[in-house]
């Protein structure tokens, strides 16, 4: 069963997403991973990769895939986008690559060289990738995203724009604006807030969507939530609560004007599942949403379409 929203009212889908994972840690079999593709498509790709397997066998139970976890991972994810290479979002990868098919991981240059020298090496594993230490076993073609280039995703009919994130300074990660026809999806892994990290990336990330907001061609925006309020802001680590999403959503709507932001599909990703932090969170987001986002909490396993 999938859930459909629409911001424009009309119940026609471009995107299916499938959450493999939707904590921000603790819960190993739970972590930042979303399967992504054009409506009527299996052919997949994966926005950060921490869980991987786990999900799959989520969303199977949950009727999504009717075939083998090992088969939805091998033939139907087509491709992988990495955020940034911190281990919550890439285990999943990094765990079933021996079982994996050859395909390309696309992300910003600082995180493919993390990969490839800090975890292809044959130290901390196998080296999957195409270049560093040899032998080099070739099954994932490294592939770098030019900023604010759009690329096409190769056995895919979508196409992706990355954009720098502050996840911690100088730790960077990236956004993914993803394309199917007209339709965009926007997809932020961790980032600090542009005040607290004294940057200007997510303000870079808004006035690129905009118009697409004010026309009704970005479908939903995926972006975290870490920690409730009560967090001290030297302990946040390049992560958002729910007080700084808001004020980020609050500059978007001084882009677009607040009516274009009614309704418009939030999904709130990698919360912290420490005691009492996801009720927190959860409460303090629905209470300071006075621009009317639709706010979304997604279960792993469970589809949803935009």
């Amino acid at each position: 069963m999938a859930l459909l929203l629409s911001h424009s009212g009309i119940a026609q889908s471009s995107f299916t997403v499938v959450p493999l994972g939707v904590k921000g840690g603790l819960q190993e079999d739970n972590l930042s991973a979303y399967l992504v593709a054009a409506a009527g498509s299996s052919a997949y790709v994966c926005l950060d990769a921490g869980t991987v397997y786990s999900g799959v066998e989520k969303a199977i139970s949950n009727r999504v895939f009717s075939v083998p976890a090992g088969e939805v991972v091998r033939t139907q994810i087509r491709a992988y986008l990495i955020s940034h290479a911190h281990l919550d979002h890439i285990a999943g990868l990094l765990l079933g690559a021996p079982d994996d098919t050859p395909k390309s991981i696309y992300g910003l240059p600082s995180c493919l060289a993390t990969l490839q020298n800090d975890y292809f090496n044959w130290r901390a594993w196998p080296n999957f990738g195409d270049g560093g230490s040899p032998p080099a076993l070739k099954k994932y073609q490294l592939r770098e995203l030019p900023l604010q280039q759009e690329t096409a995703l190769e056995n895919t009919p979508l196409r992706v724009q990355a954009f720098a994130l502050s996840h911690g300074q100088p730790y960077q990660s990236a956004a993914f604006l993803v394309r199917n026809g007209r339709s965009y999806l926007l997809y932020l892994g961790d980032t600090g807030a542009d005040a607290v990290e004294q940057s200007q990336h997510l303000r870079a990330v808004w006035q690129a969507v905009q118009p697409l907001v004010k026309a009704r061609q970005l479908k939903a925006i995926f972006i975290e939530a870490s920690y409730p309020n009560s967090q001290p802001v030297k302990q946040l680590f390049g992560h958002l609560t729910p007080a700084l999403l808001m004020q980020e959503m609050q500059v978007l709507s001084q882009l677009t004007g607040p009516a274009a932001l009614w309704g418009l599909p939030v999904v709130i990703t990698h919360l912290k599942p420490s005691p009492g932090n996801e009720a927190a969170i959860k409460q303090q987001l629905t209470d300071a949403n006075k621009l009317h986002l639709q706010l979304l909490f997604p279960e792993q396993g469970q589809r949803l379409e935009f």
